[in-house]
């Protein structure tokens, strides 16, 4: 249940900070290379919350 509800908050706040990105006026190319990397970002924060690969450089989250 705290794995669940540390994905909820990670995925908020990724969220939050991909749609602030995408307000920036970016060149098609640039964002599409940002693009790319909120993707692999959004994977690894998935397979790290559920303890897939080490994640070490994300805080646990205790409510």
């Amino acid at each position: 249940m705290d794995s669940i509800i540390n994905l909820i908050v990670y995925l908020v706040v990724f969220g939050l900070i991909w749609w602030l990105v995408a307000l920036l006026p970016l060149p098609s190319p640039v964002a599409q290379v940002v693009r790319v990397l909120f993707i692999i970002m959004l994977i690894l924060i998935v397979l790290s919350v559920f303890g897939i690969i080490p994640g070490g450089y994300l805080p646990r989250l205790s409510l």
